[in-house]
């Protein structure tokens, strides 16, 4: 016998060890996986009171999807809804007085205004659009903010062209993170921010136990990442925390600046962020 002939006998043999091995896992794995208890043997989870592939963990809740990445999914509270701003109040609790229009709202110098609801650990889709033609620069230039919990801000900013302090612009944990890119668009068309927001926890004695946190997309581009905020939204000082209960309104602010941002699909998920076992 040749050594052609010999090395084509070795390659079937082999193939035909493999697709053995593979036909008695397939075999086992169909006999595990009709027995009831298969999944007990198996070792447990990092960091989890369940095992790998256990069969009693619990199941993900279902949610239905909006159909597209604009529309909110079905357990999501509509923050606005094209109409009005019931869901909304102004200052002093009155009604919210940003101005309705074409199926958004437009901040219009009468003061910020806050959610009815209150909240704690969050999935939040927003879309916004810059002043078109822009005018002034810098910090005056579209300027709003979303505060979460009525004290942590992600910044609103005309950021396109518009030269700023890096955690000043679109995208930044205000006075803390700036974004890890600028993803603006320019003045008169929509974006969007999709934010996780996990609240601070604090403990019986009310010290800090874990900081806020935020997670960004904006236009689809991560700006954040699970940033640790430092404490309460200031200007010109170093944050810091102070105890306080939650949950909490989210604020949108008005800047006063003249150059107002307008909003659309305004929408928002209770979440629950603690670890779990």
């Amino acid at each position: 016998m040749n050594r052609g002939t010999i090395r084509q006998h070795a390659m079937l043999i082999a193939w035909v060890a493999l697709f053995s091995l593979w036909g008695v896992s397939l075999y086992f794995d169909r006999v595990d996986a009709q027995s009831v208890e298969w999944h007990k043997s198996r070792p447990k989870q990092h960091k989890s009171k369940w095992k790998v592939h256990d069969l009693d963990r619990p199941l993900p809740k279902v949610v239905t999807p909006g159909a597209n990445a604009s529309e909110p999914p079905a357990d999501a509270i509509v923050l606005f809804d094209g109409k009005d701003l019931s869901e909304w109040v102004g200052r002093r609790n009155k009604p919210a007085g940003w101005k309705v229009v074409d199926g958004h709202f437009e901040v219009n110098k009468t003061g910020d205004i806050r959610t009815k609801r209150k909240f704690r650990d969050c999935q939040m889709h927003i879309e916004f659009r810059m002043p078109n033609p822009p005018k002034l620069k810098s910090q005056a230039r579209g300027n709003s903010g979303i505060w979460f919990m009525n004290r942590y801000e992600l910044q609103i900013l005309d950021s396109s062209d518009n030269p700023t302090y890096a955690d000043g612009s679109c995208g930044s944990v205000y006075g803390q993170h700036p974004p890890l890119f600028n993803a603006s668009r320019t003045p008169g068309e929509w974006q969007t921010y999709d934010i996780i927001f996990r609240a601070p926890r604090f403990g019986k004695d009310k010290k800090l136990l874990e900081p806020a946190r935020f997670t960004v997309f904006h236009n689809g581009v991560a700006v954040q990442h699970h940033a640790e905020v430092f404490g309460g939204t200031t200007w010109g000082n170093v944050a810091k925390y102070r105890f306080h209960e939650g949950p909490d309104s989210i604020r949108l602010q008005d800047h006063g600046d003249g150059q107002n941002p307008a909003f659309r699909n305004v929408w928002i998920r209770e979440l629950n962020l603690d670890p779990t076992d």
